[in-house]
């Protein structure tokens, strides 16, 4: 069961913006972003949680119905903003994780993602104005996270009222 991903490249090759199908959900739309002669930086974190197997990062919480103020494509449900808090703390770790690696690969300093970066580059790269680059993302199921209950204010449900 993978989520697939479309990367389109757009505007004489200085936009990238990606459409994302989850196993049986509807297709939306994420993020538009700068390109030019460079990795997309939503295209290299998909490269580095892959090659690293972070499944609490955008793509596995992404994968897993989470809701994200910077993908206006869909829409946000009260479960998809509870997996991003109970997955806060994981998600921060990975952005800098997917950051230092990336920074890295493009110092040209060593990395253990340095080769896949380099094989997804070329694939960027080698993609005509207007075409697709079509990646999988193994949808790794996180245990679901309870809705919190609500609080009713100190007064018993009417249903108790007047009973000891």
């Amino acid at each position: 069961m993978d989520m697939r991903i479309d990367f389109y490249k757009g505007d004489e090759g200085r936009l990238c913006w990606w459409v994302a199908t989850p196993p049986g959900r509807r297709a939306f739309e994420g993020t538009t972003m700068a390109a030019g002669r460079d990795l997309p930086h939503d295209l290299a974190q998909f490269v580095i949680e892959s090659a690293l197997d972070l499944r609490e990062g955008f793509w596995g919480l992404l994968a897993n119905g989470a809701s994200f103020k910077s993908v206006p494509g869909r829409r946000a449900t009260q479960p998809g903003l509870r997996l991003v808090r109970a997955h806060h703390d994981a998600l921060l770790a990975t952005e800098g994780i997917v950051n230092t690696h990336f920074a890295a690969w493009r110092g040209g300093a060593s990395t253990p993602v340095g080769a896949s970066l380099d094989v997804m580059y070329a694939r960027w790269l080698a993609l005509p104005i207007g075409g697709t680059l079509t990646v999988e993302w193994p949808v790794h199921l996180l245990p679901p996270v309870p809705a919190a209950r609500r609080r009713l204010g100190g007064r018993r449900p009417r249903a108790l009222r007047g009973r000891s």
